[in-house]
């Protein structure tokens, strides 16, 4: 009715004010609402120090010789006799096995007979072109007649030389029946008996050569890039004793199809080796990569670390604005439940050790303190305790009351 009673101006006026704030609610209505802050999370921090690296990473490995030779006979046949056993002791040219030479002997005998007719006609051609130059100079004989008698002698010549190299290629054999030691060391393997048929080239002996040793262990797939070729390791007798200095000589390329581990090739020096590790012992050995780790290394718990593209990361706090930041952390090894940070981290830093998922870089965070007792509360607990152990004083003795009066009055008599 009051609308009615506005005079045509002032309902237009009207009708645009009602306009503009329907527009206006509905715009406030169809923005989004403001994002809400984010929380100031409260989080551990450590601080980085430098501790003991308490667990050691040793490879068990043994000593062998660098050079380790499997002799077996150049010819094939029985074998009659074996003269060395495993472990003992070999010098240069001493007799190993021996093979039934019978049928080597008498092809020697037969090149042998064969040498002895090659001969025979070779100095028969040598007598017959004699004659033969003295007929030709009678001019008895045409020159090509002694041309004939000359090549004749270089044939028989030819036949003998061939006879003699057969000779002494059934010599050899003969003497391949002998299986001697090319080396001093000493025996390692034994791998045929007598009685046994050998074919050319079956080893028969192992020798393990005087000289060099090396260290032989295994490297699992993960842990190669510790050990590279040309690096020092430290190495030690499994009995004790000082250690000793060696280098990585050698470094598989393929694994080993059982272990599925890449064995490495420690050399030691020929002084070293044969007074502290003698041949077949079991040594320990220590990378240098883990080995200098013992002076002092960083370590955080694994709660501390997270995954950031390829690599790992902890989150940095900056006490001065208590905010937190990224920092990209290489892990070196592990230390029981702890990693061990190779690089990325200073001692004297605060890292959050708890609730890194949860946090952003920059995010504003504040130290946790753990919540101890009320002070009223324990206040009253030990006013408790020390009122339960005080003594209980006697309670003070009731004074008697006086004795009541009597209320009559003694009879008169």
């Amino acid at each position: 009715m009051q609308l009615l009673s506005l005079s045509s101006s002032q309902r237009v006026a009207a009708r645009s004010i009602l306009a503009i704030l329907g527009a206006v609610m509905l715009v406030s209505a169809c923005s989004r609402p403001a994002p809400p802050e984010e929380p100031v999370r409260s989080v551990k921090v450590i601080t980085v120090g430098l501790g003991a690296f308490e667990s050691g990473q040793e490879y068990a490995g043994e000593v062998r010789a660098r050079v380790e030779s499997r002799l077996g006979f150049r010819v094939a046949g029985k074998i009659t006799k074996r003269t060395v056993e495993v472990g003992q002791r070999v010098k240069a040219g001493q007799l190993l096995a021996q093979l039934d030479p019978r049928d080597y002997q008498l092809a020697a005998d037969a090149g042998r007979a064969q040498v002895v007719a090659a001969t025979t006609q070779r100095d028969l051609a040598a007598a017959d072109l004699t004659r033969y130059r003295t007929l030709k100079d009678q001019n008895f004989i045409s020159g090509a007649e002694l041309e004939r008698r000359e090549a004749t002698l270089k044939a028989a010549q030819a036949t003998l030389e061939q006879a003699q190299a057969q000779l002494a290629g059934q010599g050899n054999q003969t003497g391949y029946t002998q299986l001697l030691a090319d080396v001093s060391g000493v025996v390692t393997a034994v791998e045929a008996e007598a009685g046994q048929v050998v074919a050319a080239g079956t080893p028969v002996v192992r020798i393990a050569q005087d000289g060099p040793r090396d260290v032989v262990f295994a490297v699992p797939e993960d842990k190669l890039a510790r050990v590279p070729v040309g690096s020092a390791v430290t190495v030690r007798s499994w009995t004790g004793g000082p250690s000793l200095r060696g280098t990585v000589r050698e470094l598989a390329a393929s694994a080993d199809p059982v272990t599925r581990t890449f064995p490495v090739k420690v050399t030691l020096s020929e002084k070293d080796a044969g007074e502290a590790l003698p041949l077949g012992t079991t040594a320990y050995v220590v990378p240098q990569a883990v080995a200098q780790l013992a002076g002092g290394v960083i370590k955080l718990p694994t709660s501390a670390l997270r995954q950031e593209g390829k690599g790992s990361a902890v989150w940095v706090l900056d006490t001065a604005s208590m905010t937190v930041r990224s920092q990209p952390v290489q892990i070196a090894t592990a230390d029981g439940n702890e990693a061990v940070i190779a690089s990325g981290l200073q001692p004297g830093q605060k890292v959050v050790s708890a609730g890194v998922h949860v946090l952003s870089p920059g995010q504003k965070v504040t130290i946790y303190k753990p919540n101890g007792p009320d002070p009223s509360v324990e206040q009253s607990s030990n006013a408790m305790k020390s009122g339960a152990s005080a003594p209980v004083a006697p309670a003070a003795p009731t004074p008697a009351s006086a004795p009541a009066a009597s209320s009559s009055a003694p009879a008169t008599r």
